[in-house]
């Protein structure tokens, strides 16, 4: 896919559980009305971002399932009001930048699942600015369910974010010139986890930056100004390699024992790849 292209990743746990990586963890803050009243519960968008012009996907609901019964026609599925249904270009929410989505008053109590329903008027834009259809799964049709098992408390907010990763949810088929929609998300809670962010220059090395720990690996695409963030990251120690495109003739780079903390941003120093 373009985010591989003329690209050698290091050997690593990429495994996709059931085509999907899903980690949510439950935020807690102090809600205005204190331990009673209902919980308000945001739903976020931000992107692992891939190497097109665009990655449009066409978002018509959100819903959140407040029951243990997880089949399509559960009556347990309540609506989250939308914003704006439409059309989100993934690729303008990327180094931390996010959108809300949906959001809505719950009742305490348990949630299971949510699940987005998707439009017919997703595309990709390539870097040639070739637009091309994408075709989602028909398994899909009912809307793509993600678990996040976790219990809301009264008078407490929730905000989750959905990180869609542009570069492994688009998947070419084969010679057809056809490309497929097979959505890989990593939910977490808004405000949990620790943030790695740096500049890696000069900008003519086009690299991409990776953020590796076992049994996972996050990916970012720096702007005009060499600047990167990754965020939502677990507490751990990782490691940051700076891939430079290969035919630009810059060498890649590495950086060990970069260490995240929960609620803290771990600012790296300015890393130059050289020819």
């Amino acid at each position: 896919m373009s985010f591989l292209k003329n690209r050698k990743l290091p050997v690593t746990s990429l495994a996709i559980a059931a085509g999907m990586l899903l980690y949510f963890t439950s935020c807690q803050t102090n809600g205005i009305n204190g331990s009673s009243g209902p919980s308000h519960f945001q739903v976020y968008l931000t992107d692992s971002p891939g190497d097109y012009q665009a990655v449009n996907i066409d978002i018509q609901k959100v819903m959140v399932n407040v029951s243990s019964d997880t089949s399509d026609n559960s009556s347990g599925w309540k609506e989250v009001t939308m914003l704006r249904p439409g059309v989100y270009n993934l690729l303008n929410f990327r180094n931390g930048a996010d959108t809300i989505l949906a959001g809505v008053d719950l009742p305490a109590g348990s949630i299971s699942q949510i699940r987005l329903v998707l439009g017919d008027s997703n595309s990709v834009v390539l870097n040639d600015g070739t637009v091309i259809p994408l075709k989602t799964p028909s398994a899909q049709e009912s809307g793509l369910k993600l678990n996040i098992h976790t219990t809301l408390t009264a008078g407490i907010p929730y905000a989750l974010e959905l990180d869609f990763d542009a570069a492994r949810s688009i998947v070419k088929a084969g010679n057809s010139g056809k490309y497929l929609l097979k959505p890989v998300i990593r939910t977490f809670a808004k405000a949990a986890g620790g943030a790695i962010e740096g500049v890696v220059l000069p900008d003519s090395a086009q690299a991409h930056v990776l953020a590796i720990t076992p049994g996972d690996t996050m990916g970012a695409i720096p702007d005009n100004s060499g600047y990167y963030k990754f965020w939502g990251v677990p507490t751990g120690a990782y490691q940051l390699i700076f891939d430079a495109d290969t035919t630009t003739g810059y060498k890649n780079d590495s950086l060990k024992n970069i260490n995240v903390q929960t609620g803290q941003v771990t600012t790296v120093d300015t890393v130059w790849l050289h020819q």
